[in-house]
């Protein structure tokens, strides 16, 4: 005890001896380093939101986007919000990095990507145009929009969300301009493909459920489509739905039988889910 007693008595009386500049020192060293820390930290924040700013809604083509130093540059690029151009030597490949960026998005981002692509894009077009229109009393406002304007199906929450605004818009619009002597027609489409018709390959079959909720729904040619268009520009119908007679049937099944509709769904969402396991 005596010892301990007699070893805290030399500290005390080494510490009194030090010079007081040393002891402002000692304390100010890790406070010096803590503020340093942070400051590195807040600077790090502050550049990479500057970074991804500068990207936001930015065109960029990435001229080798299948190397390592593409897919790193592609995926920084994609979670600032720039919309990507992505060139390699396999379509495959490419594919698979478009899947993968998209997965790795934040859900937010894609959302208001996705708005902004399907809904203000088309929305701003419109605003843009219908003055002049308006004062000639004359013009049409033709939008080709998904199926899934009006028909809402499982795994694509936010998409079908986008066309159902888009939808809504021109459909409130198409009153609410008539009178001016402009036209507002809507074509809804499955999917517009160029291998609409082609064959399965490996003769694989497909449920019956896959036709309304698959990732690529049966759709119509690009020469169909187009064909459709300059139509309804000549006879200015007001609404076209280009569709197989599944996806017709599934639409009237919502409107007079949802209840009915809804059970469908939930089958083939637990279908597809036992297909994958």
């Amino acid at each position: 005890m005596d010892a301990n007693v007699t070893e805290v008595d030399n500290d005390w009386t080494f510490l009194k001896g030090m010079d007081p500049w040393w002891g402002t020192t000692i304390l100010l060293v890790p406070c010096a380093v803590v503020l340093a820390a942070g400051l590195l930290h807040v600077y790090s924040l502050v550049s990479g939101l500057l970074s991804k700013s500068c990207v936001r809604n930015k065109v960029l083509l990435v001229s080798d986007a299948l190397s390592a130093l593409g897919k790193e540059c592609a995926s920084i690029f994609h979670k600032g919000g720039a919309r990507l151009i992505l060139c390699g030597k396999s379509w495959e490949k490419l594919q698979e990095l478009s899947d993968d960026l998209l997965n790795a998005s934040d859900p937010s981002v894609m959302d208001k990507l996705l708005m902004d692509n399907n809904y203000f894009g088309p929305v701003t077009l419109a605003k843009g145009v219908l003055p002049s229109m308006m004062s000639r009393r004359t013009g049409h406002l033709l939008v080709v929009n998904s199926i899934q304007g009006k028909l809402a199906v499982p795994f694509r929450t936010s998409y079908a969300a986008s066309k159902h605004a888009v939808q809504a818009f021109f459909d409130c619009l198409r009153s609410e301009v008539e009178e001016s002597g402009v036209s507002v027609s809507t074509i809804n489409v499955t999917f517009i493909s160029s291998h609409a018709f082609g064959k399965q390959k490996d003769g694989a079959t497909k449920s019956i459920w896959s036709y309304l909720y698959t990732k690529k729904p049966l759709g119509v040619s690009p020469r169909e489509a187009a064909s459709e268009v300059a139509k309804t520009l000549t006879n200015k119908r007001k609404e076209v739905l280009m569709a197989p007679s599944l996806p017709k049937v599934a639409l009237y099944t919502r409107s007079f039988f949802p209840n009915f509709f809804f059970a469908v769904m939930a089958a083939g969402v637990k279908d597809a889910t036992n297909t994958k396991m």
